[in-house]
C-alpha cells in the first residue's frame, strides 16, 4: 500500500490546505478538480473531529492506494485503549444527500452528479478487506480495522437509504447530524497516544496473495451440515474434481454441465464442491444471473466475513476478464445466461459486445453450469445444455454433462415435481402430457385454497409453527410505485388485497427490498414474483395462479392480454415463446416448497379443475 500524503491529525489543522493538495497533487496520478475540491472540504473536517475528540496525534494515511489501483481517502492509524495498533478506514463524502440507485444497489444517485457513484459502504469494505490481506499488523485480524462513510455535509433523513449496508464494524456510516457520536467512536476506537508507529507498520508490510479468501469459503461452508451425496450426485461431484486434477497438472479446459429439475440436488453439488476446493487451496468461486440470490448469499452465506463477498459474483462481473481468472467458476441457476452482459451505466464502457457464454468459459479453467431448461422465464434468457454444448464444441473444450434424476427438494418427492410438469404440459416438445391426478405423497402436502385469504391464514398459523412461508404470484397484476412510502396493494381479489414485493432497492416501510424478501423479516407481507422467488426455497410455498393461466378443455393454456409482464408480453415476443415463459414460471413457483404447497386459481374454471385433480 502507498500513500499520497501523511501526517498526524494537528499538523493537517495547523498546515495551510492549499500546501496538503499541492502535495497530493504531486503525488497522485490522474488528479481531477472534483478531487482537490473534496480535500479541500473534507480533509480538514476529519482532522478537526480528531482533534477535538482528543485524538491529535492519531496518524492520517490520505489518498492510500491498494495494488488493483483502488484509492482509500484516508486510514486512520493510531493505538487503542489496550496499547494494540488499531485502524480506521474512512470514505468521505461532500455530499448533502443520497439515495440508491434504482439499477444496482451497490451504486447511488447523488444530486448534481451525472454519473451514479458506488455505495460509499462498498467503498469502504472493501479498503478493508484490502487491509486485512497485507502482510503486516492486519494479517488475519480483522477487527483491529474499522470501516467508516462519513457524509459530513448531510443529514440523516437525506441519507436514510443508505443505511441497510451498515451492518458491522466495516460498515459504518456517520453524517452531519451524528457528528457526535462520530467522535465518540474515534474516542472509543483510539486512545491519545501517537499513531506513528502503528502507520510505520501497516506501510512496511505488503499486499498478500487472495489464499485467505479460500479459507473464508471453508469457514462458511462447514458451518452447514456436510451433504451426503447420493450416487448422481456423486458422478458430477467426481466430474469436476477430476477437471480441476486436469486444470492443474496440464491446464487442460473442460466445460462441465450439471442439469436437473428443482430440488436435485444442484446447490449440494455446488456447495460441496466450494467446501472441499476451499479446503484444498484451490480458486473457485460461485456465479449467479439473479440480484436477489446472489446479494441473499452475500449477505447471508458471507455474513461477518468481508472477502467472502467476493466468492459470490454475477455473470456480468467476468467482461473483463482475457484468460482464466480461477480454477473453478460455478454458474449457478444457469439458465439464466443472457446473449451478452449488461452493466450498471457507469460502466458500460467495459461492455465488449462478447457472448456471456464466452467470458464464462473464460474465466475459469473448470466452468461449471448448473441448470434447469423448465426455469427460463424471461425472453432474453438463453441458458440451455444445447448452446453450452455447442460453444465447447466450437471452440475445441472438452465438454462432460451430468443430469440428476432424483428430487431432494419438495420433501425429496420426485413424483410432485412429475406432476407439476404434467399438469402444465412441459416440456412443450415432444409427446404431448396430460395433466394426473395427485395421488398424494406422506413426504409433500399439496392442497387448494377456498380463497387467497385463506391461503393466507393457513399460511400465517406455518410461520407461528416455526416454518418458513411466502406467497407468490403470476404477474397479472399491475405494480405501481409506492405513495407516500407505503406498498400500493395493487394483487386485489375478491375484497383480499395485497401489495407486490418491493419493487425497486429501496426499502420501503418494513417491506424488505426485493433481494432479501424471501428471506428477510417483513416479507410474508408482500407477495413475491417468479423473478423474486426464483432460487430460493422455503418450507411452505403459496401459489397464486392468475387469469394468464386458465383451464379448458381439460387442459390449461396461457391468456396473453391478462398478462401484465412488461420482461414477456411485449411484441418481439411471439405467441409460442410466450406460452412458454408463463408455463416456466409457475413451474418455478409451484416448487418452491419444501414441505408443502397451497394453491389459489383466480379462474373459477381453473379451480374447478384442480378441484378435480387434487382430491
Amino acid at each position: 500500500m502507498k500513500v499520497g500524503h501523511r501526517m498526524s491529525a494537528e499538523s493537517l489543522v495547523a498546515s495551510p490546505i492549499e500546501l496538503i493538495v499541492a502535495h497530493l497533487v504531486d503525488q497522485v496520478q490522474g488528479v481531477k478538480e472534483s478531487e482537490k475540491t473534496s480535500w479541500r472540504n473534507s480533509l480538514p473536517v476529519l482532522a478537526r473531529d480528531l482533534v477535538e475528540a482528543g485524538l491529535g496525534k492519531v496518524e492520517m494515511l490520505i489518498e492510500s492506494r491498494f495494488v488493483d489501483r483502488s484509492r482509500a481517502d484516508v486510514v486512520l492509524a493510531g493505538v487503542d485503549h489496550k496499547d494494540r495498533d488499531t485502524y480506521v478506514a474512512v470514505e468521505l463524502k461532500r455530499w448533502r444527500g443520497a439515495k440508491l440507485s434504482d439499477d444496482d444497489p451497490e451504486y447511488v444517485r447523488v444530486p448534481g452528479l451525472r454519473q451514479n457513484p458506488k455505495h460509499p459502504l462498498v467503498q469502504v469494505r472493501g479498503y478493508c478487506d484490502r487491509l486485512t490481506a497485507l502482510a503486516g499488523p492486519l494479517h488475519g485480524v480483522p477487527d483491529r480495522i474499522g470501516g467508516v462513510a462519513y457524509l459530513h455535509n448531510a443529514e440523516d433523513s437525506s441519507i436514510v437509504d443508505l443505511f441497510p449496508l451498515a451492518v458491522d464494524e466495516h460498515t459504518r456510516i456517520f453524517s452531519q447530524t451524528t457528528r457526535g457520536a462520530f467522535i465518540q467512536y474515534l474516542q472509543e476506537k483510539f486512545s491519545p497516544q501517537s499513531g506513528r508507529e502503528a502507520a510505520d507498520r501497516l506501510l512496511g508490510g505488503a499486499e498478500g496473495p487472495a489464499k485467505p479468501l479460500m479459507l473464508y469459503a471453508t469457514d462458511i461452508i462447514q458451518r452447514r451440515d456436510h451433504f451426503v451425496l447420493s450416487s448422481e450426485q456423486q458422478v458430477a461431484y467426481n466430474q469436476v474434481m477430476n477437471a480441476v486434477e486436469d486444470a492443474r497438472r496440464a491446464k487442460l479446459r473442460q466445460v462441465v454441465v450439471v442439469t436437473g429439475g428443482p430440488g436435485s440436488g444442484k446447490s449440494a453439488v455446488a456447495l460441496q464442491l466450494l467446501s472441499d476446493l476451499g479446503h484444498r487451496g484451490i480458486e473457485a468461486s460461485i456465479a449467479t444471473g439473479s440480484q436477489s440470490f446472489t446479494q441473499s448469499l452475500r449477505r447471508y452465506a458471507g455474513k461477518g466475513h468481508g472477502q467472502a463477498q467476493h466468492l459470490f459474483q454475477y455473470f456480468n462481473s467476468f467482461v473483463e476478464d482475457k484468460g482464466p481468472r480461477q480454477i473453478v467458476l460455478i454458474c449457478d441457476e444457469a439458465h439464466r445466461l443472457r446473449m451478452t452482459s449488461r452493466l450498471h451505466p457507469s460502466r458500460k464502457y467495459l461492455e465488449t459486445g462478447r457472448p456471456q457464454i464466452e467470458e464464462l468459459v473464460n474465466a475459469a479453467y473448470v466452468p461449471v453450469f448448473l441448470l434447469d431448461e423448465h426455469q427460463v422465464v424471461r425472453p432474453d434468457e438463453i441458458g440451455s445444455l444445447a448452446a453450452i454444448r455447442n460453444y465447447a464444441h466450437d471452440h475445441g473444450l472438452a465438454f462432460n454433462h451430468v443430469h440428476l434424476s432424483e428430487q431432494f427438494r419438495c420433501g425429496g418427492s420426485d413424483q410432485y415435481d412429475k406432476w407439476v410438469l404434467d399438469l402444465l404440459g412441459l416440456p412443450l416438445s415432444g409427446p404431448s402430457r396430460t395433466p394426473g391426478v395427485w395421488s398424494g405423497d406422506p413426504r409433500f402436502e399439496v392442497s387448494l385454497a377456498r380463497t387467497p385469504a385463506a391461503m393466507e391464514s393457513a399460511l400465517r398459523e406455518k410461520l407461528r409453527m416455526g416454518y418458513s412461508a411466502r406467497i407468490s404470484a403470476g404477474y397479472c397484476w399491475p405494480w405501481s410505485k409506492p405513495i407516500d412510502n407505503m406498498l400500493v396493494p395493487d394483487i386485489r381479489i375478491d375484497g383480499w388485497e395485497r401489495p407486490w414485493n418491493v419493487k425497486g432497492e429501496r426499502k420501503v416501510g418494513n417491506a424488505p427490498t426485493p433481494a432479501y424478501w424471501a428471506m428477510a423479516d417483513g416479507g410474508f407481507d408482500q407477495i413475491g414474483c417468479v423473478y423474486t422467488a426464483q432460487g430460493f426455497e422455503f418450507d411452505w410455498a403459496g401459489v397464486i395462479i392468475g387469469p394468464d393461466l386458465v383451464a379448458r378443455g381439460g387442459r390449461l393454456r396461457t391468456e396473453r392480454k391478462r398478462n401484465c409482464d412488461p420482461r414477456v408480453n411485449i411484441r418481439s415476443v411471439d405467441d409460442p415463446k410466450f406460452d412458454l415463459l408463463v408455463r416456466n414460471t409457475y413451474k418455478v413457483l409451484l416448487t418452491r416448497g419444501l414441505a408443502g404447497v397451497i394453491i389459489y386459481a383466480v379462474d373459477a374454471e381453473t379451480r374447478e379443475f384442480l378441484a378435480e385433480l387434487i382430491k
